[in-house]
């Protein structure tokens, strides 16, 4: 029988090894929690406002969120979350009509069951005519082995975006403290201002990860988080090709809690950072939010559908993935949270 929680809040379903618990919430499907029970660290980001079901949500209700595109998400999210369809805000005539910053993944209602030791969340995305089926099982106590099928319903063949939005957040991340470790190498910035001016990194710059090129000269290593009193970044990193894997991990040296993700570099071939310091100051915000968004995917960058299908590819990767007519696709990867004295140059697993 299934036991729906109230995590947060928010309707959720959890499964748990000795080690980890993890946590999904109904609406929206995010992977809100990769607890780390002897520890009792969460490193995924729970942000500080309170948490609004998708289906409760509305301008009116929660004026507190604005009315962008992106305020239903905001009101809900929490941890791992799904773009699918859409990494990025609408183009102004799909917010007109009604379509929410990263498409319909991640504030749709989600049907789960679990069985045989397998938690199974499945949704239906009508505009963007997908369907969507995602598992989640135990293969050790510190690793869970993700698997998500995603088809096709319409009768043409679909450019689609595909991106894991995996967003730690403090107290596991601290600036110029906590540690990152990427297959990493040809890397960009975000090609126009994504911090409202408060950013460090050269808009659009060019560089091999992990060094990125400063507004103000000189470089920064991405693998300690800036210590910095306010910022706020996006860049591009193409996964290593000579690699068949992909990954990422992070440490935090405080708790000595190590979480990671592995996956298919052909399946994801891009990841993206998004680093938020206290940089956003408007509500829900209120200048307190410390996270960094670890985002593997088939798009290196967050745009709308009409950019990124004009971008095409970016360091001869492309910048989007085709799910054919009436056809599907799947894609499997492993998340682990573990205690670690310090943060390795691979995956402990």
């Amino acid at each position: 029988m299934l036991n729906i929680i109230s995590y947060r809040n928010r309707k959720a379903i959890q499964i748990e090894s000795d080690t980890v618990r993890v946590t999904v919430l109904v609406e929206g499907g995010h992977i809100a929690e990769l607890l780390h029970k002897p520890s009792g660290v969460n490193p995924l980001w729970t942000p500080h406002w309170p948490s609004v079901e998708p289906s409760a949500w509305s301008p009116d209700a929660c004026p507190e969120f604005g009315s962008g595109p992106d305020a239903k998400l905001l009101a809900g999210i929490m941890g791992h979350n799904l773009c699918l369809g859409l990494f990025g805000g609408p183009s102004e005539e799909e917010s007109a009509a009604g379509m929410t910053t990263h498409g319909e993944s991640s504030v749709a209602p989600y049907d789960c069951s679990f069985r045989d030791g397998v938690l199974t969340s499945t949704a239906c995305f009508p505009e963007a005519q997908l369907r969507f089926e995602r598992t989640i099982r135990f293969v050790s106590p510190t690793v869970v082995q993700i698997a998500e099928r995603v088809e096709n319903l319409s009768a043409w063949d679909a450019p689609i975006a595909w991106t894991q939005h995996v967003s730690l957040a403090a107290p596991f991340v601290e600036p110029g403290v906590t540690e990152f470790r990427v297959s990493a190498t040809r890397s960009k910035v975000f090609e126009s201002d994504f911090a409202a001016g408060k950013g460090y990194m050269q808009i659009g710059a060019e560089f091999d990860w992990p060094f990125v090129p400063c507004a103000t000269g000189g470089v920064v290593d991405m693998r300690t988080f800036v210590d910095l009193p306010v910022s706020g970044a996006y860049s591009a990193h193409l996964m290593d090709p000579s690699q068949d894997d992909a990954f990422f991990m992070a440490w935090s040296p405080k708790s000595k809690t190590l979480v990671g993700y592995v996956w298919n570099r052909a399946d994801f071939p891009w990841l993206g950072i998004w680093e938020e310091n206290r940089a956003r100051t408007a509500s829900p915000w209120n200048g307190v939010t410390i996270a960094r968004g670890m985002e593997f995917g088939v798009s290196p960058m967050p745009e709308t559908r009409r950019e990124m299908i004009a971008r095409g590819s970016l360091f001869g990767a492309p910048a989007f993935r085709w799910i054919p007519a009436k056809k599907s696709v799947k894609v499997e990867y492993r998340a682990f949270v573990t205690a670690a004295d310090s943060i390795p140059n691979h995956p402990p697993m």
